[in-house]
């Protein structure tokens, strides 16, 4: 296969969510039908021992969540497939923005009977923004829940999209039927039955068939008789451009648990989802097919094995092949590295590469030379933008609870800071270190893996601060700045970058000190010019 056929035949995305609408659960099934792994385990039930394959660290099996963004690839009808599995949970949403800089596409996972979450609205908002093609799935259909057409209505409300139905559900809950499949003029019978892998479906060109009537019974096929015509008055046709450029979302019906309705939505995806797209950097628009490799660090992931303290950063190719024992420019550090063993994923196993395609996610062994946002290239200076860390909205302290230990637990903090988990500031008065987060959750998540993965315990201590605020000044040999620095010295920190941080204790204060010092910015985020 020749370079470009390479480009064309893969698929890059994200599934974002609410937590509990059954993202994690939907990749499984995506990942059986790659046949990438034999059974699918849900990460509710307590039966299936096996765990979710994309849920590799243990606090998330114990709490049945995704805390970390896991990248999965699997083959499937001569398409490359590569799924970014994000964390749903709020207090993670910081890692799942990042995650959007690297997908082509999104599947937007909605739960029949909760609806639009809040959740759901931001993550729509964010793709909504840069224009990513969405496919909304509506999950749980075997169980009670709103009626089709008031769930497509509170999408198109809520979330602001144009939705075009390509399946559509016969009946719901009890009396769920199965799915007519607009899209291939075909009907999908359910039998509940979820041992079975594949659900058989029935061909049936014309509705008003009485071949319809036999399989599902008068009623049901009446009522959905009346509901396809009723959704081909209201919704426009399907347009491929449309769902291309952001302006229209196909939505499919189904249950990720009971595999139903998914082939559905993958056979749909692989014809119309697209292929890897140009990237903006801060200099140029960067092509899939130009001959330079280049490509930009998303994530940092420590210790993938427990056992070897070893950490990945993953990288989304752009352009270019990234080939295997090849120098390439560290543009931030302006150094020339090699990678003797870069990863692809394949569901849990990793397997060495020699070379890689835009829109393929490489893990890269990391010794401490990458942070998120950077970029890799072949030689030419390129910044690829979007990667942001954003003002955290929870402070504490981090104490060390065994004096012992003090190594191992600032080489951890060190190492979980890398990976974009929190934030860490340290107080210019006394040296303090103080970490910040998004979601008070990552606490918990930081104590456990420092203690677990680091042999280190930590206690925390509350601190009085509301928003941290990166600091520039144009001038800051002025009085003005020195009087800041003087005056303000209690809330002034270094971010793990050296940069100037103010911890503000109210937006009042804030406000106030804006005020006094006009001459001094204070950005919300740390990706300023």
């Amino acid at each position: 296969m020749n370079f470009l056929e390479e480009i064309n035949r893969r698929r890059t995305f994200g599934i974002i969510s609410h937590p509990d609408a059954g993202k994690t659960t939907l990749t499984e099934k995506l990942l059986l039908f790659g046949g990438a792994i034999q059974e699918a385990g849900a990460v509710k039930s307590n039966k299936i021992k096996k765990g979710a394959t994309s849920d590799f660290m243990e606090i998330e099996r114990q709490r049945g969540i995704s805390v970390a963004t896991s990248v999965l690839a699997f083959e499937y009808n001569g398409i490359k497939i590569n799924i970014l599995d994000t964390p749903g949970h709020k207090d993670f949403a910081e890692d799942t923005f990042r995650t959007l800089t690297a997908v082509d596409s999104v599947i937007v996972v909605i739960d029949v009977a909760k609806g639009v979450e809040e959740q759901t609205e931001k993550l729509v908002e964010v793709c909504r923004m840069r224009n990513i093609p969405m496919i909304v799935f509506i999950n749980k259909m075997d169980r009670e829940g709103k009626d089709a057409f008031d769930l497509l209505d509170e999408i198109e409300q809520n979330l602001g999209l144009k939705v075009v139905p390509l399946s559509f559900p016969i009946g719901m809950g009890y009396d769920f039927k199965g799915i007519y499949n607009i899209w291939e003029k075909n009907v999908n019978l359910f039998s509940g039955d979820s041992r079975k892998d594949i659900e058989e479906t029935i061909e049936i060109s014309d509705l008003s068939s009485s071949e319809l009537d036999k399989l599902i019974g008068e009623k049901a096929a009446d009522t959905l008789r009346e509901e396809i015509e009723l959704v081909e008055g209201i919704y426009p046709e399907f347009n491929k451009e449309a769902y291309l450029n952001g302006s229209q979302q196909p939505v499919f019906f189904g249950s990720a648990l009971n595999n139903f309705g998914v082939r559905e939505l993958l056979d749909c995806f692989v014809a119309i989802a697209p292929k890897p797209r140009p990237k903006h950097s801060e200099e140029r628009l960067v092509k899939p097919d130009e001959d330079q490799f280049s490509g930009f660090v998303f994530k940092i992931h420590a210790n993938m094995d427990p056992n070897h303290r070893n950490r990945l950063a993953f990288v989304k190719i752009v352009s270019g092949e990234f080939k295997r024992n090849t120098a390439y420019l560290h543009v931030r550090n302006n150094k020339k590295l090699k990678f003797s063993s870069p990863n692809a994923f394949f569901a849990e196993k990793k397997e060495i590469v020699d070379i890689s395609y835009p829109g393929d996610i490489v893990g890269l062994q990391d010794t401490g030379s990458f942070k998120i946002g950077d970029t890799l290239t072949e030689g030419e200076i390129l910044h690829y933008k979007g990667v942001p860390s954003f003002s955290p909205e929870h402070f504490r302290y981090i104490n060390n609870a065994d004096p012992m230990k003090a190594k191992q637990l600032f080489k951890g903090i060190d190492q979980l800071m890398d990976e974009g988990v929190a934030q860490l500031f340290t107080l210019d008065l006394n040296g303090r270190k103080v970490i910040g987060t998004v979601g008070a959750l990552q606490y918990e998540v930081i104590q456990y893996r420092l203690e677990h993965e680091y042999g280190a315990k930590c206690t925390y201590e509350n601190l009085n601060v509301q928003k941290a605020c990166w600091v520039q000044t144009e001038t800051p040999k002025s009085e003005e700045f020195k009087d800041f620095l003087r005056v303000k010295q209690r809330f002034l920190a270094k971010d793990k970058q050296d940069q100037l941080v103010f911890l503000a204790d109210s937006m009042f204060t804030l406000q106030m000190t804006q005020s006094k010092y006009p001459s001094i910015t204070f950005h919300m985020t740390s990706e300023f010019e």
